[in-house]
């Protein structure tokens, strides 16, 4: 019945397409036209990826700290590494960039050597005051020497904030407007006026200026995906276009399949704009996906095509039956690669879902196209030439295909023994596999600002905020003696750990209070005793800029009080040890009963998220398998069936999992996505081939040998040309300066190159063992896939 109702429908769909072709063609160009007006609203993302949910525990203390702090990722720094800084026209130049950053909207503040504040006591009014560092502009080399010995020796509450004691890197904190650091007005302002301003800088001086900061970061981080967009885009159409041609010898199939999948890409761009997603670094790889994607639904209908005209020579026929026994299969493969993609959705990520999203809807789109255009283009055009068809008897795919029959009729044994080795291998490679949460790992290693940020790793102890919050869960409980010793205890234990930066706090403010109350002498840079803490800061709280100082460290109840520090990128494992390692004296500085503190900032934020993704994608994952499983359940009506399928296509995951293990990729957001595509776009072939299995079973009386031997044949030139093109067609990504796009590209074709293998070696070798206890005729009574009865397409035999 379901048969019969299958036929039926593919029947009255290919009459519908070839009758109604101008009709079709004009719509799609109108939706193409649609589409293409939708292009406008793209927007590229300006913000963090955050890819732990809104109500997540992490992220709720984050924006509580925002809330009550403000961006924590508004700082863009400039250095300088060279003594021929201090020279009187040098220096002044360095201190004249700091003053036209300054004069930008965009920028709140700047803090260099231009503008410093030294904290000295007025001994008439007895208050702080800030003192301008430079008084005036130095003119000899003496003065300038002299400013940088008072700055290195005297001031060491700028050490590790404007400079590099040991090493004299000069540095200057420009702080963004935080209303811009995720807008568009920042990626302006750092790409066209802060880009200008340092070129003319290191042009007039000749000195190399190091810029960072997770604003600046994220800016040429994004620009650089944008650049790589249209890269990938004519590497996946140069290189899929030029197999193709390679197998087909046809610049008209060529042609035909380049218009499918540009059309694809043109609906894509359009769907990213219709919904109003951010361009990221995912959705970025959406558009060549489709396009290596597409190319095999291509290969599959102009195959099935060509196969026909060379049977019976009937181009109405043909075309018939290209969409009505091909159409089902190919809806199938398309639908469970594009469910490999949806299974993102049900993360709570908005990141994967976004990408989850949009890629599912073009890979249906693209089948929709390829399933329209191609037979009504072929339909207008004549009937391929004999040279056009030479390609389905290549000797040398004949002699492959050949091997494998050899080993699938004469070593199956040993087919099994190579799998069950590798299956024990790769078990082995899995348990050596690490998780990775740094947030600048996949960033390009080649690119400028990846140079800088390993510069400021080394000068200035990493750039990747880690915030301590302490809530003394009282009104002014942030100043009293008692909390600042606690916090000046922790601020000892963070400068221990050689990954992270000197801890800057309001303790700091109220050692250099200490030092100015002494007249400046740099010993005195400590927190007050006891006894001094009563004269001390009651002279701090007369003086106006000083509370002008402590906003940026306390909240205005001065309950709450914040220490920044910064951390190298390292490994997830040691940033969980260092997180341990700080929760523990956390606990046992400040006890919980009268204090609560918490530990937040963009560094952790991504660890705990990449963690949240892994545990997320595994989950995906299960599901996509799961949901294949039910396709195939529909598809053949066996548990055994379901089985065999499966396991070809598992396979190849679990040995790319081992492979990661023993090569050292780390598990990653970008890596652990190569599993849930890779399964989803592998069952494709094996969905083609046991397809053709059971209508051979049909027609051969339920001879497994023969079906089998049979199906192979007719499959094999399409599963191997779309397994080659998808091959290399995700190779192109391995061009990618983004380590995570390359290890995405890499890790999928490999998969992909062993689930080839494993359905053409290992399935038939599966199907040939069970031999007559999956030959059941109730079981395979009903099939889903099949053949069009004669009588259907007016056909003789003579014409078969």
């Amino acid at each position: 019945m379901v048969a019969k109702l299958t036929q039926g429908f593919w029947a009255k769909i290919a009459r519908i397409i070839l009758r109604n072709r101008i009709i079709i063609l004009v719509l799609l160009a109108i939706i193409t036209i649609f589409m293409s007006m939708q292009w406008d609203k793209m927007r590229f993302s300006n913000s963090q990826a955050n890819l732990l949910p809104d109500h997540h525990p992490v992220n709720l203390e984050y924006l509580s700290f925002l809330k009550q702090f403000g961006e924590e990722g508004n700082v863009v720094v400039l250095a300088v590494k060279d003594s021929s800084l201090f020279t009187p026209e040098k220096f002044n130049r360095w201190n004249k960039l700091s003053k036209q950053l300054g004069a930008f909207p965009e920028v709140d503040f700047v803090l260099s050597t231009d503008n410093l504040q030294e904290l000295v006591k007025d001994t008439v009014k007895q208050e702080f005051v800030m003192r301008p560092f430079i008084k005036q502009a130095p003119q000899t080399k003496k003065e300038v020497d002299s400013l940088t010995n008072h700055l290195f020796n005297d001031l060491p509450f700028y050490d590790n904030l404007i400079y590099n004691k040991k090493t004299h890197t000069i540095r200057s904190v420009i702080y963004l407007d935080k209303d811009i650091v995720n807008t568009s007005v920042r990626k302006d302002f750092i790409l066209e006026d802060l880009s200008t301003l340092v070129k003319n800088f290191e042009k007039e001086t000749g000195l190399d200026v190091r810029i960072s900061g997770m604003p600046y970061i994220r800016t040429m981080n994004s620009q650089n995906i944008i650049d790589e967009i249209g890269k990938f885009i004519l590497a996946a159409l140069g290189v899929t276009s030029l197999i193709f041609f390679f197998f087909f010898r046809s610049f008209r199939a060529t042609i035909i399949s380049m218009f499918v999948v540009i059309i694809g890409v043109m609906w894509a761009f359009g769907i990213l704009g219709l919904l109003q997603y951010e361009i990221t670094v995912l959705t970025a790889l959406i558009p060549p996906l489709i396009i290596v994607i597409g190319i095999p639904n291509c290969i599959f209908l102009i195959n099935k095509y060509q196969q026909e005209v060379k049977k019976h020579g009937n181009q109405a026929l043909s075309l018939q039956r290209v969409i009505s026994k091909i159409g089902n299969a190919t809806l199938m493969t398309n639908v469970t690669t594009a469910s490999g993609f949806a299974t993102f959705i049900i993360t709570d990520s908005k990141l994967l879902k976004e990408f989850g999203i949009v890629a599912s809807m073009n890979i249906i789109g693209i089948f929709v196209l390829s399933l329209l255009i191609i037979p009504i283009i072929y339909s207008f055009m004549s009937l391929p030439k004999d040279k056009h068809l030479k390609h389905l008897n290549t000797k040398w795919i004949e002699t492959f295909v050949s091997w494998m029959e050899r080993i699938v009729r004469e070593r199956r044994i040993t087919v099994y023994i190579v799998s069950i080795a590798l299956l024990v291998a790769s078990i082995i490679g899995i348990y050596q596999i690490d998780i990775s949460g740094s947030p600048i790992e996949d960033m390009p290693k080649k690119a400028e600002f990846f140079k800088d940020i390993r510069f400021f790793e080394q000068e200035f102890d990493g750039i990747m905020p880690v915030e301590i919050v302490v809530d003394t869960e009282r009104p002014k409980g942030v100043l009293k003696p008692t909390t600042l010793r606690k916090m000046d205890e922790l601020g000892t234990v963070i400068n221990e750990i050689p990954e992270l930066s000197r801890p800057v706090s309001v303790v700091d403010l109220v050692k250099y209070s200490k030092q100015a109350f002494y007249s400046g002498i740099p010993k005195y840079y400590q927190l007050p005793t006891s006894q001094e803490n009563t004269f001390i800061m009651d002279v701090a709280r007369k003086s106006s800029d000083n509370g002008n100082l402590l906003s940026s460290f306390v909240d205005s109840t001065g309950q709450v009080a914040r220490m920044t520090t910064y951390m190298k990128d390292v490994k997830t494992s040691r940033m969980e040890t260092i997180e341990a390692k700080l929760k523990e004296n956390i606990d046992k500085i400040f006890p919980s009963d009268r204090y609560k503190v918490t530990m937040t900032g963009s560094a952790l934020l991504f660890l705990k998220g990449t963690k949240y993704l892994v545990k997320n994608l595994i989950m995906s994952l299960a599901l996509a398998i799961g949901l294949i499983a039910l396709f195939m359940a529909y598809l053949f009506r066996s548990f055994r069936m379901i089985v065999i399928s499966l396991i070809p296509n598992l396979l190849p995951l679990v040995i790319t999992a081992g492979v990661m293990g023993f090569v050292g990729v780390p598990i990653k957001p970008s890596t652990i996505l190569v599993f849930s595509i890779a399964f989803g776009i592998s069952v494709d072939d094996t969905i083609h081939f046991l397809a053709k299995y059971r209508q051979e079973l049909t027609s051969n009386h339920w001879r497994i040998k023969k079906s089998v031997y049979a199906a192979l044949r007719e499959t094999r030139v399409s599963m191997f040309y779309t397994s080659i093109v998808l091959f290399f067609g995700f190779s192109v990504f391995i061009i990618s300066s983004f380590g995570g796009t390359v290890a995405l590209g890499a890790l999928v074709s490999a998969t992909l190159l062993f689930a080839m293998l494993a359905n053409l070696i290992l399935l038939p070798s599966l199907l040939l063992s069970l031999e007559r206890s999956i030959a059941n005729k109730q079981v395979l009574k009903e099939p889903q896939i099949d053949i069009l009865p004669k009588e259907e397409l007016n056909i003789t035999d003579k014409e078969e």
